[in-house]
Order: structure tokens, then C-alpha cells, then sequence
């Protein structure tokens, strides 16, 4: 059963201590956002019933790094596009990527497998991590997106992340064109 709510949680109990920095965070900042609780949705099939309840798409969102493991990106793309590796390197001016393990996930977005998310970079306070958007996130009205856990989801309007949260956390997206083929 998924349960939808306008705003934070009114109560922290059962909460992580980083799901309720969001919350505080996004206040702050003065970003609305509908919030759908749920079991844990780790997989984009599972976020399928989220997307229902809440009337938005999920993003997928992928952390990755360079070979070398000395360059974080975390890439932000609709849920339902296929993921192609390969697009990425060329626009980015590196080799290759792969996927990150769940040590620098946690180290510098403090977020684990399963959860990772665009909010988990206001735990980045040191910039190693760089946020690629594809394009036609930005074409949508609304973004869909964990509040660093998996047993909630958020609504936000993709202005409010764009031009409000990633200024106020110190990130400057680099649009990438991904087609998915």
C-alpha cells in the first residue's frame, strides 16, 4: 500500500536521521513536495505503483565513476530510458565509467544501493561528486526521487531542484543527451 502525504513526515520516529535532513533541508529552502511512503522500492519496476500514486515518473538515478575511481558522477535520467554506458564518457571528456561501490555511495552522498538519489548531494559538501541530467529530465514538470532512503518518495518540481536546491548545495548539472539506443 502506498500512502501519499503533502510535506515532511509528522513524526521522525522510524525515520533515518538522513531522510530527516532532507526534509528539514527542502523546508528550509522553501520547496514543496508531495511525499509517498511505501516498502522499499529499489528496483525501476517497483517505482512503477510510486509513479501511479504520486501522478509524476520516477528518475532512474545512477552514481558512477571513472576507471581510476577518482571521479564520482551521479546521473539523473528518465526511468524509463534504457541505461547505455557508452553515451556518457564522450560528454563527459573520460575513458569509461562504471558503477560506484556502495563505500564512496556512502562516503559522499551518504545514501546506500537502492536509494540513491539527486537530494543525496547535500551531503556533498566537498564537490567530488558531479550531477549529469539528462535532457529530458528538464522537459518534465516534475521529478520523482528518494529522500535518501527507499521507503519514501518524493514530488518535486523540476524548477525547485534546477533552480533552488542544487544553487543551494553548490552543484552545477552538466546536460548530457542520452537516446537510449
Amino acid at each position: 500500500m502506498i500512502y501519499v502525504h503533502n510535506g515532511r513526515p509528522i513524526t521522525k520516529e522510524r525515520r533515518l536521521d538522513r531522510e530527516v535532513r532532507v526534509y528539514d533541508r527542502l523546508d528550509e529552502l522553501g520547496i514543496s513536495y508531495q511525499r509517498a511512503d511505501h516498502e522499499p522500492a529499489d528496483t525501476m519496476e517497483a517505482c512503477r505503483a510510486i509513479d501511479e500514486a504520486l501522478d509524476m515518473k520516477m528518475c532512474k538515478n545512477l552514481f558512477l565513476c571513472n576507471r581510476q575511481k577518482t571521479e564520482f558522477y551521479l546521473l539523473l535520467m528518465p526511468g524509463d530510458k534504457p541505461f547505455k554506458t557508452k553515451e556518457i564518457p564522450p560528454q563527459v571528456g573520460c575513458a569509461r565509467l562504471s558503477f560506484a561501490g556502495e563505500e564512496a555511495m556512502l562516503a559522499y552522498l551518504d545514501i546506500e544501493p537502492g536509494a540513491v538519489s539527486v537530494l543525496g548531494l547535500m551531503n556533498d559538501h566537498d564537490g567530488k561528486v558531479q550531477l549529469l541530467i539528462d535532457e529530458d529530465i528538464l522537459k518534465a514538470e516534475y521529478v520523482g526521487c528518494h529522500p535518501c532512503v527507499n521507503t519514501s518518495s518524493l514530488k518535486l518540481k523540476v524548477k525547485d531542484v534546477t533552480d533552488v536546491f542544487l544553487p543551494a548545495v553548490k552543484h552545477e548539472p552538466i546536460i548530457v543527451h542520452l537516446t537510449g539506443e
